[in-house]
């Protein structure tokens, strides 16, 4: 006997929450629940459709409702309405902000018994999404959020119902970052020779790309031999790019663009710098850690919780330039603390961090929230 489960998102481009959410559905037992995904967006295009992909080799359906801005909310939420009714799942599990507002309409409507929002950001910016979540509330019965601090901010800032507010940390798929075959310099076309700082994220206002781009006058000055390579794209590249024109860094920082050798890229580079100006719980960060690196990165939710005891050496509070350009070139000048550090990073992902625990735990969420409901078949 089985229940079935169904899944919302906003999107299906490999991002840190979409990846999670399809491992999730991919890795729940089979004899126990039945899956499938649910997007509001459009399909994301090759080479960026590798959770599509994913998702075919594990049978696990996948319907996308095409939804391109706001004004089709309407539509979207009739049509994700219509497939809840003809999946008919005992539970709906919903991740990122379009999706949780969406999804806990569309599951009211349809009469899914149990309703669960997926809180994966701690962002402080007044906008529509915390003032509709927080209206949504009474048709939810459970906010999933990614760190303490992301459920404290729940609570305290969007004001959302605290006993129906439960943990459950992000994973990470151990074996995918360890062991990594580095990349080279030539395949990247880079210099031979050079040593490799790594930032990854989307070139947007919230990971402060430029922030960092402008403390690399300063960082090469210390460190004349690392170049920093920039993994991601955005809405900011073209104005970032011209920034390091300015700056005379063409030659010291290269941008690669979406990519999907991770892994590699951070096999090959010596630590990874992380700016965001809010977070939830960094699915980047928690890489580096399963591949075994150091990183430098601002204090921002979810940090503390992911690194552990090794806070301290890795994070810098509220952008301090100073510390954390003196942070990264400390590590820089000493390769063994570095290489402690991303020994216990690992330590601390393969203990805390795996995707079977993460999947265990949503499990003991979804079990207790369907005792009373009746299997799907």
């Amino acid at each position: 006997m089985s229940h079935r489960i169904a899944f919302c998102i906003t999107t299906l481009a490999p991002g840190g929450a979409e990846r999670q959410l399809v491992e999730l559905a991919c890795r729940l037992p089979h004899n126990r629940y039945q899956t499938a995904i649910f997007v509001l967006g459009p399909p994301p295009s090759p080479p960026q459709n590798e959770l599509i992909l994913k998702t075919l080799s594990e049978k696990v359906p996948v319907t996308f409702f095409h939804a391109r801005s706001l004004w089709t909310a309407g539509r979207v939420i009739r049509q994700l309405t219509d497939s809840l009714c003809n999946f008919r799942p005992a539970l709906l599990q919903c991740f990122l902000a379009h999706a949780n507002v969406a999804g806990a309409i569309a599951a009211r409507r349809a009469r899914v018994p149990q309703c669960v929002t997926g809180i994966r950001v701690a962002d402080p910016r007044w906008n529509f999404h915390g003032l509709a979540s927080r209206m949504t509330d009474p048709l939810v019965s459970k906010h999933i959020c990614v760190s303490q601090s992301v459920a404290t901010f729940a609570v305290e800032q969007m004001h959302l119902t605290a006993s129906k507010v439960a943990v459950i940390p992000n994973g990470v798929n151990l074996q995918r970052f360890k062991p990594a075959h580095p990349i080279t310099h030539a395949e990247l076309g880079l210099p031979a020779g050079r040593k490799l700082l790594l930032f990854i994220g989307r070139l947007d206002r919230q990971k402060h790309p430029e922030w960092l781009l402008a403390r690399l006058p300063e960082l090469q000055q210390q460190l004349p031999n690392h170049d920093l390579v920039i993994v991601g794209d955005g809405a900011l590249r073209g104005r970032l790019e011209r920034l390091a024109n300015q700056l005379s860094l063409d030659n010291r920082v290269h941008f690669l663009g979406w990519r999907s050798d991770v892994p590699r890229l951070l096999a090959a580079s010596e630590m990874l710098l992380h700016c965001s100006s809010w977070e939830g719980m960094p699915g980047v960060v928690l890489e580096a850690m399963a591949a075994s690196k150091p990183v430098v990165t601002i204090k921002v939710h979810g940090t503390a919780e992911l690194l552990g005891a090794a806070c301290e050496p890795q994070t810098v509070m509220d952008h301090d330039a100073a510390a954390f350009l003196k942070k990264i070139t400390h590590l820089a000048q000493t390769p063994d603390q570095a290489a402690e550090l991303g020994h216990q990073n690992r330590i601390r992902a393969e203990g805390e961090f795996s995707l079977e625990a993460m999947t265990a735990r949503y499990m003991e969420v979804y079990d207790e929230l369907l005792q009373s409901t009746p299997p799907s078949n």
